[in-house]
């Protein structure tokens, strides 16, 4: 295995690692203890742990390692923030005449996936879905630079919600119906509706993070 290969490999399973919550903000890591189970030397561990700083997820600590940053309130404000604006102005968008139609029916299959995972309790698949049920909404408008800046708030998505729910599969369902509720807000082009629910949604979910409680 070539260096670059190494350091890349070493980069995808540690922030697999981190995004899925068994690696948890504030663990510290050093080069030999992330490299050592991949049969990795020092060198291309420390290149991943670069790349992870440069993504927000870890901090370089000086002849100690790096220690995994975790989700801030502050943080998930701003995400929160930013993915309401954006998935509300889409909804607008949407509601001015684009194909509502299309989207219906990738949104049903969206939930019907969703409650598969629901039932068999299966929290990492479900914010894979719910991730994805999001952003087809965001798809749905058109509108490019939306797009684009939406996906780079994936991974952040998928933390914040695999943090939020933790072990709590029951919560599973509640997720569900208000995803089906935003659905038929969205087919109905009801965009003040679709912002008022967005958010009583996305504040619930992530009462823990925000400081509050559900």
């Amino acid at each position: 295995m070539t260096e670059i290969a190494a350091a890349e490999r070493a980069y995808l399973v540690l922030k697999e690692g981190i995004l899925t919550g068994d690696v948890r903000g504030g663990d510290l890591l050093s080069e030999v203890e992330v490299g050592t189970p991949l049969g990795i030397s020092r060198t291309p561990v420390h290149e991943a742990f670069l790349r992870l700083q440069a993504e927000g997820l870890l901090r370089m600590v000086p002849r100690r390692g790096a220690v995994v940053v975790p989700v801030e309130p502050g943080e998930a404000t701003d995400v929160l923030e930013v993915r309401r604006a954006l998935e509300s102005a889409a909804v607008r968008r949407l509601a001015s005449g684009a194909d509502r139609p299309a989207l219906r029916t990738t949104l049903a299959g969206l939930l019907e996936t969703q409650q598969t995972l629901a039932a068999a309790g299966d929290v990492p698949g479900f914010v894979v879905a719910d991730e994805q049920f999001h952003s087809a909404i965001v798809a749905a408008s058109g509108n490019a630079l939306s797009i684009r800046f939406y996906e780079t708030l994936a991974d952040r998505q998928r933390r914040m919600a695999l943090s939020s729910i933790g072990t709590r599969t029951e919560h599973l369902g509640t997720l569900v119906a208000e995803h089906r509720r935003l659905a038929e807000l969205v087919d109905s082009g009801d965009a003040d509706g679709f912002d008022k629910s967005l958010t009583a949604h996305l504040s619930a979910t992530h009462a823990a993070l925000l400081g509050g409680a559900r």
